[in-house]
Formats: C-alpha cells, structure tokens, sequence
C-alpha cells in the first residue's frame, strides 16, 4: 500500500476501516511495504487491534516495534513526544514509517477534543521530516464528526484502499476549534497563590488529592504536576494564578488557572534539546497524566490533568 508524500518528505495519511480483516490487512500491507524498503516500523494501536496486527504478521512481528496506544498514548498530549518523536529520533536516518491509532471506539467525550488537537498537531510536529504515520480510523464505530475532523487533520485519506488527497485539510482549524473555554466543577477546592505561597498550594493539592483518593505513584504524580503548573505561572503567567482540584468520575481532576497565554501549538509536546535548560514543565504533566486539557485565550491559560484513582 504506497503512500504519497505530499511534500516529498512527511506523509501523514488517514486510513478508513469498517472490519476487522480490512483492518489487519492494510496494515500488515503497510508494515511489510516498510520492512521491504528497509525502515524502522513502530505500530502503536489499542490493545485487541494490536493482537489482530501482531497475529496476521507472524514471524515479520520480530522486526516491528508494538505498543498497546491505551496505554502508551492513554493522554494524547504523550504520543508525539513519548512515542513518535521518540521512536523517529531513535532512527535519523532515512524514512521511519509509523502506525498510530489514538481515536477509537471507547474515547471518552472528555478525551477526545484532546485527540483531535494530537492528530492536528502531529502535521507542525513532523513537517519536513522523513516520516510516514498513518492513522486508522473506524467508519463502522466512530462518530461521523470524528471521521470529518479526520479530513480536516489529515492531507490525504485512504478508502477502499484508494488514497485521496483531502480536499477541507486545514489541521490549524481543528486546534483552534478545540481550544474550548474549561469550567470548574461547582464542587472544586480552589487556592490562589502567587510565588510566596507555592509551598503552601502544593501542600493543599497533596492533601485535597490523598482525601480524593490518591495514593502511592498517583499521589507523587499529583505533587509533580502541581509543581510544575503553579511554577510556570509564577515564572511566565504574570506572577499568581489559582489552583482548583476535584473528584470526577473514578479520577481527580486538579487545574491550573493564570494570566498567561501560551503560544507555542507544541508546547509540551516537543522533546527538549541536548543541554536546554528549562521548558519541560507542561511536557513532564503529560507524561505523568492520564488526560491533559488546555485553553488559552488573551484572558489567561488553564491546564486541566486527570489521574486515575
């Protein structure tokens, strides 16, 4: 299954599947095309999708790198830095071809504008590099505003195995459609703080997140995530900010409000330079979080993270 680079460089098709063995079919034809041409293959999908490849591959599954996308990409905001960017800059030379699956059937209406701002951002993350990353989308499962966002995020897209060029590709529109304003539960706890009540702020996250039910590695997440948010405001979102933690179905919820704008698409997202000091804090919360939301507006910037109890 050849895929054409519209810029001789990135591809970045989407791929529509109704069943099971047109699933495993195209994608073994994609992985064996790569294996073939002698580039790296990472295939990173949900868990049963990834048995279906890995079964129909046979000994050739030896020679690809495969990841469970529930959890390796269960927060969208990860999988261009934990798992794309870190499996194509693990390979600098010559084409990397990649399989990526992070919107499936069982994405949780809370999860998914985050995904869509993922498949976006993957065209400015990988722009002019020698990558190939196709994405599978299932047109029997998937809502019909999921598939449309797909045409919006992708440049081509593949149906019946036919590969189109998308006529409505425009992934900045799908950033900004998903940047949405994030209201508080009316239950949250809530702390302003500036620079002189850090230690304070953190300490009331800790406590209203171990109530909450946290405990062990997801109450040392907690306190990381806090750190690095109430941090950043002080440093770069005008000096204050406040902090609002609650439970929301079986996961605390804790958000960073402040009067910043952040500006940078990939903030986050983009793995840190040899000796850069600084500017990992947003990119340490993804890691650390199951879900991380983001909006920014001229008023100020709220990052909202989610961590499973």
């Amino acid at each position: 299954m050849s895929i054409v680079s519209l810029d001789e460089s990135f591809a970045h098709p989407a791929l529509f599947y109704r069943t099971a063995r047109e699933y495993a079919e195209r994608m073994v034809s994609f992985v064996r095309e790569g294996l073939a041409a002698g580039e790296p293959v990472a295939v990173a999908v949900p868990g049963p999708n990834l048995q279906l490849i890995t079964a129909a591959l046979g000994a050739d599954a030896a020679d690809v790198l495969l990841l469970d996308m529930a959890e390796a990409g269960r927060n969208p905001g990860r999988i261009i830095p934990g798992v794309l960017r870190a499996f194509s800059d693990a390979h600098p030379h010559g084409r990397v071809r990649i399989i990526g699956e992070p919107v499936w059937a069982g994405r949780s209406p809370v999860e998914y504008p985050a995904c869509a701002q993922h498949e976006a951002l993957i065209n400015a993350a990988f722009e002019g590099r020698a990558v190939t990353i196709l994405c599978p989308y299932d047109e029997a499962r998937l809502d019909a505003d999921v598939l449309a966002d797909a045409r919006l995020t992708h440049p081509t897209v593949i149906v019946d195995g036919r590969e189109q060029t998308s006529d409505v590709y425009d992934w900045r529109a799908v950033v900004g459609r998903y940047n949405e304003a994030l209201v508080p539960a009316a239950e949250a706890a809530v702390r302003d703080f500036g620079a002189a009540e850090l230690p304070e702020v953190r300490h009331f996250a800790v406590g209203r997140a171990r109530t909450l039910g946290l405990a062990g590695q997801r109450l040392q997440d907690a306190e990381l995530a806090v750190a690095e948010l109430t941090t950043n405001s002080v440093l770069h979102g005008g000096g204050r900010g406040s902090l609002g933690i609650w439970a929301e179905g079986g996961q605390v919820v804790c958000e960073v409000r402040d009067r910043g704008r952040l500006t940078d698409l990939l903030a986050g997202r983009r793995p840190p330079e040899r000796g850069q000091i600084g500017g990992r804090g947003l990119m340490l919360v993804n890691y650390v979080a199951d879900l991380v939301r983001v909006h920014t507006s001229d008023e100020g910037t709220t990052i909202r993270f989610y961590l499973g109890r």
